[in-house]
């Protein structure tokens, strides 16, 4: 990089050398903010040495400034000066600007330097990126369709086999599914996912992101294939579920959290809350810089009905990450308010600075505080919400309190402080002319001011279609008079609502049927099971079956009769008639 060519120009040629020899130390030192300004210094004696503007642009890109690196780029693009490697300065200048959250620069950025989005399939790919950041799917869609094809087209040029064509754009179709997921073609979507995964690709960040996504596509159906498709991610000889080595070094910090993240809430969700827990105990140490793994812990501990451990747990967790701590506070008041601790939850949502004082965010409190049973803690929540909103001198603040206030006189009224009510009720009617207001002002005022709730009754104006009352003649009436035949008019409306309970219906007919030659009735047990009709008799028991006593084998009382030998009819009389005889003895 650092031989020199024929220049056209003089120069003092020692102090050139003198320049280079200190760029290449700088450089190999990795020292690329001085490497810079030594740059600048050859620059200024040859102006357009091609070997300090490569040094220059590298040394930038090296130090993650890739717009500087593209200002310096255009800025020599009339020199025969072969950029070739101008290109993936621009991609990385979209790539940095979308991992920073500045993806709303991307387009803007692009547009200022004359650069086509489609000029290569990964600018293609990272501006899609940025478009996606900014919730913009649809031409999200078709610039990832765009990266594909070109994609193809470019690497066939360059002599790559269609395997290797597939891993270099898995990254692409991996986009292309989730936008899918993201408009809701949940089919097209999840094919993808399971081609992805089936073809197994070399490409072990895009796999994971797949397999992720597919199982928040699927939710919790078929979770024993979710964990196993998990498996298959973590380092093989870990004992433990952790991300293997690659995917560790190549996800992003969003990617691996979702990951960990769906793995406990699947474990959690088939009560494996052992595996759950030994899981959580390690991410600390795998996401240091998170708050997912607090998050987890205390999803964890909710679900063993530890809601007390998971708040305080929150709570350091907040003061350890103040710059993630909105989303931290968040959780933890959603969990006090479920475990019916209002008091932690208000005091949750009163530390999180930047939404206290909007409209929702003071009803939740103030609602919390009710609850707790601190009245006067939520009067002051609503008085300090429209005092910061009184001393915010924009366009919106009027209509914050003009949602505030009427919200808080209407709490101070229900709670007895009809004073402090009526002011606020007479300060929204001096301020923004409500109607509204003005009638809660009057109805307060006329408990402990009359004479100014009369003054201010008289702006309402009256409705239309009412006669003018005298109220002094109305005073002075006992009430009411009964109107003549008053009883009789009761007694005929008891006798026609007595006439109203008694009327039968009329009997409905089938079709065909005469009602002058009926016939006969149908019997009214016919619907009845047989057994419960009163006609139903049930058959005899045969009492001249004998029962078989004794051990198995034995004979009965019948088989013996029908063995023994039969009678003879002159012996059966004398039978009888000895018999006869012995009972006239008697």
């Amino acid at each position: 990089m650092l031989e020199h060519h024929e220049r056209a120009w003089s120069m003092p040629s020692h102090a050139i050398e003198d320049l280079f020899t200190s760029l290449s130390i700088h450089i190999k030192r990795s020292e690329y903010e001085q490497a810079v300004k030594v740059a600048d210094q050859v620059l200024a004696i040859a102006p357009a040495d091609e070997d300090a503007i490569r040094c220059k642009v590298v040394a930038l890109v090296k130090d993650n400034k890739i717009d500087d690196a593209l200002s310096v780029i255009h800025s020599f693009h009339k020199l025969p000066i072969d950029l070739g490697f101008h290109k993936a300065a621009e991609v990385n200048f979209v790539a940095g600007l979308v991992s920073a959250c500045k993806s709303s620069q991307v387009q803007g950025a692009l547009e200022s330097r004359r650069i086509k989005p489609t000029s290569s399939f990964e600018l293609a790919f990272n501006t899609a990126c940025s478009f996606i950041e900014n919730c913009n799917y649809a031409d999200a869609e078709q610039l990832l369709l765009a990266a594909k094809g070109i994609g193809h087209e470019t690497l066939r040029d360059e002599g790559f086999v269609d395997e290797d064509i597939e891993t270099e754009l898995a990254p692409i179709a991996v986009q292309l599914a989730y936008v899918q997921q993201v408009i809701g073609q949940t089919q097209e979507s999840t094919s993808s996912y399971v081609d992805i995964i089936k073809r197994n690709l070399a490409d072990e960040p895009s796999l994971a992101v797949a397999v992720n996504n597919l199982i928040a596509l699927k939710c919790y159906k078929d979770i024993s294939d979710s964990l196993g498709k998990l498996d298959q991610l973590k380092e093989k000889d870990s004992q433990t579920f952790q991300l293997s080595q690659t995917l560790d070094a190549k996800l992003s910090q969003k990617h691996k959290e979702a990951i960990y993240s769906n793995r406990v809430l699947l474990l959690l969700h088939t009560n494996k809350i052992d595996q759950a827990r030994q899981l959580c105990t390690t991410l600390p140490s795998l996401l240091p810089e998170s708050v997912v793994p607090t998050l987890l812990q205390a999803a964890v501990l909710v679900r063993e009905n530890k809601a007390a451990k998971a708040e305080e747990l929150l709570g350091q967790c907040a003061e350890k990450f103040p710059e993630n701590s909105k989303l931290v506070l968040l959780v933890r008041s959603q969990i006090a308010a479920s475990a019916n601790h209002p008091h932690v939850a208000a005091e949750s949502l009163s530390r999180i600075t930047d939404i206290q004082h909007f409209p929702a965010t003071v009803a939740t409190i103030v609602a919390l505080k009710e609850r707790a049973g601190d009245n006067d803690g939520a009067a002051a929540v609503l008085d300090s919400a429209i005092k910061w909103w009184s001393n915010l001198k924009t366009e919106n603040n009027s209509k914050q309190l003009s949602i505030l206030m009427p919200e808080a006189a209407s709490f101070k009224l229900r709670h007895g402080q009809e004073e402090d009510a009526s002011r606020l009720y007479e300060e929204i009617v001096k301020k923004h002319k409500s109607i509204d207001a003005l009638v809660g002002l009057v109805t307060t005022l006329a408990r402990v001011d009359v004479e100014k709730a009369e003054s201010y009754e008289k702006q309402l104006k009256p409705l239309p279609g009412l006669k003018a009352v005298d109220v002094d003649n109305l005073e002075k009436t006992s009430g009411a008079k009964p109107m003549e035949g008053t009883a009789a008019m009761q007694e005929e409306l008891k006798r026609k609502d007595k006439a109203k309970r008694t009327r039968k219906r009329k009997p409905r007919y089938p079709k065909g049927f005469d009602s002058a030659n009926p016939g006969p009735r149908p019997d009214p047990e016919r619907w009845l099971p047989r057994r419960e009709r009163s006609s139903y008799r049930p058959k005899r028991k045969d009492k001249r079956a004998a029962q078989i006593l004794g051990s198995q084998g034995a004979v009965t009382k019948q088989e013996k009769q029908e063995a023994a030998p039969a009678t003879s009819k002159s012996n059966q009389s004398a039978i009888k008639s000895a018999a006869a005889k012995r009972k006239s003895r008697k």
